[in-house]
């Protein structure tokens, strides 16, 4: 069906619209349900949000992560949905004309779904592209009806331009005999143009009156109803199943029992904590600790089923290790403070926690590791996570006598899934995206030169030490207080090195020491304040700090690429 007449027009369009949309709905249920069957990353919407996070420009991610914080994944996946439903509705209003063009449209994206799908690090193998073929094949085939019955509805003609009273070719009133006067039953006409105009006005059909073709309008929207209503059932059925999947994993975080630190946290001196409404609390809860990875959806491995392999360059003893095995080792609990390089001048993305975990240096010592100062082949260490991201840690950073651990508890409790269940890396002092690899299954040993992990081969620095810096918690930027004594207060760190000074500074004016509580350890953040005697007008409040090396943190601004932003925070506020 090349060619349709009377495609064209409000209503034509907004059927061709929701024949679209129905397809287009019912090829993500479809992928949903069978996704939950296979493997839940290969639904396309996952799989193709993946593709475009792994190829997404840096400085693209970093204004991502700037303007939709920890929502970033969010905005992704609606602006994804959101297209798709453009384009469906544009492929619906195609097949109005053309009903095996818009189908094969349907069928072009879903090839583009299951290679995005097989082109992932997670994949599981050929399997994953099943999810896209068949929400494809499903969607094609609904909007192949759908278009010809909503081209029917609207009372398109077949290419000779004929209708007759029940559908078909003639002329409403009878047929001319062969010496052109009309039969027995037909309708006399007067000579001229209204001799060759048809009986009955094809704009009139599938509006209820007499020479409406069957089915109609009617017949459409209600196969559409019924379309919906089974894509939804198999959309939601393969929600529950994905769902279920999550729940042996979730049942054994639920059972697992942490054993006791051989070597606990030393107690938070007495100080280390302000008393201050609106500072950043000393340790930061689980469900506010800041997350940012590329991990569209956290994966939940159970607890029973996670294996860590240790193997590669200089690994003369490599290792597979469960999860029994790694808590039967000695665990170390220590507070570190963690920041993403992402972080902003003043930003969100550092929080401070109580870690319980294998220390790691240890485990990589006795597999026959050595650092490259004692003559290791390796200077490099890939972290792999169960969902492909790649990290690379120095060894000899890892190794040098530092708290690096495999960490299975945060706070007092496993690791929730967000955040890594059942272990994830942390190497304090190091950003993390070269030390923090959550879910972590695979440490390989190679070299920098050898091997790029996944951020560094997007132009983000191989080595990446923590940046000495400091932020203004309250009061907040834009904030209103009334005249008098303000209390300016807010966190410091310079992990590896430790904070000795903040100062802060009042418009143009000299820079104030600020009192300073107890420093934990140098691995944590330090909290400080400063009592202002705020007078009326406007004012910008700034902030700096000096770490245990005498180096101030800078004043220029700049980036967060390649390896970290530097500045002075500052915030603008008005006494009244």
């Amino acid at each position: 069906m090349s060619s349709l007449r009377n495609t064209r027009g409000p209503l034509p369009l907004l059927l061709g619209a929701v024949a679209g949309l129905t397809a287009g709905w019912t090829a993500l249920a479809t992928a949903e349900l069978v996704a939950a069957l296979v493997n839940p990353a290969a639904g396309p919407v996952t799989a193709v949000g993946g593709a475009v996070v792994d190829r997404t420009p840096a400085p693209v991610k970093d204004f991502a992560i700037r303007s939709f914080g920890e929502n970033d994944k969010t905005a992704l996946a609606v602006g994804i949905l959101a297209l798709l439903a453009l384009l469906a509705a544009a492929l619906g209003i195609t097949a109005l004309r053309h009903r095996r063009a818009g189908a094969l449209g349907v069928l072009a994206f879903g090839l583009i779904g299951a290679a995005a799908a097989l082109s992932r690090p997670d994949s599981t193998g050929p399997g994953d592209a099943l999810p896209s073929l068949a929400g494809a094949a499903a969607g094609a085939a609904v909007l192949y009806v759908l278009a010809g019955r909503a081209v029917r509805t609207d009372g398109a003609a077949p290419e000779d331009g004929t209708v007759t009273e029940d559908g078909g070719g003639g002329r409403a009133g009878g047929v001319p005999g062969r010496d052109g006067t009309p039969t027995e039953g037909s309708t006399p006409v007067e000579d001229g143009p209204a001799a060759s105009a048809p009986a009955q006005d094809p704009a009139a059909l599938g509006q209820g009156r007499p020479g409406a073709p069957a089915g109609g309008r009617r017949g459409f929207l209600t196969a559409t109803a019924l379309t919906l209503l089974a894509a939804t059932g198999a959309g939601a059925l393969g929600r529950v199943l994905s769902v279920r999947r999550g729940r042996d994993a979730e049942a054994s975080r639920a059972a697992l029992v942490l054993p006791p630190p051989a070597s606990p946290a030393p107690a938070v001196p007495r100080g280390a904590r302000l008393a201050v409404p609106g500072i950043s609390p000393f340790t930061t809860p689980n469900r506010d600790f800041y997350r940012v990875d590329t991990a569209l959806v956290v994966p939940k491995v159970e607890a029973d089923a996670w294996r860590l392999r240790i193997h590669g360059k200089g690994v003369p003893r490599p290792r597979v290790l469960t999860l029994g095995e790694l808590l039967a080792r000695p665990l170390i609990e220590r507070d570190i403070t963690l920041t993403c390089v992402s972080n902003e001048v003043g930003g969100p993305y550092l929080g401070n926690a109580r870690w319980l975990g294998v220390p790691l240096a240890a485990l990589l010592a006795e597999c026959g590791v050595r650092p490259p100062s004692a003559g290791g082949p390796a200077d490099q260490l890939v972290a792999r996570s169960v969902d492909g991201m790649t990290l690379g840690s120095p060894v000899e950073d890892v190794m040098d006598g530092r708290d690096a651990m495999l960490a299975v508890g945060m706070n007092g409790e496993p690791l929730p899934f967000a955040h890594g269940f059942p272990v994830r890396m942390l190497v304090p002092g190091l950003y993390g995206y070269v030390s923090a690899c959550k879910w972590i299954e695979s440490i390989e040993l190679t070299t920098f030169d050898a091997y790029s992990a996944y951020w560094v081969k997007r132009k983000w620095a191989r080595r990446a030490p923590v940046k000495t810096q400091s932020r203004i918690d309250t009061p907040r930027p834009f904030a209103r207080t009334p005249a008098g004594t303000v209390t300016v207060a807010g966190v410091a760190w310079a992990q590896r090195r430790g904070i000795i000074r903040v100062e802060v500074r009042v418009d143009d004016g000299p820079w104030k020491d600020a009192d300073l509580a107890a420093q934990d350890t140098v691995d944590t953040w330090r909290q400080w304040s400063y009592r202002w005697s705020a007078t009326p007008g406007g004012h910008t409040l700034a902030v700096r700090a000096t770490d245990a090396t005498g180096r101030v943190q800078p004043e220029r601004r700049t980036g967060t690429i390649p390896d970290g932003a530097t500045g002075h925070h500052s915030v603008f506020v008005t006494v009244t």
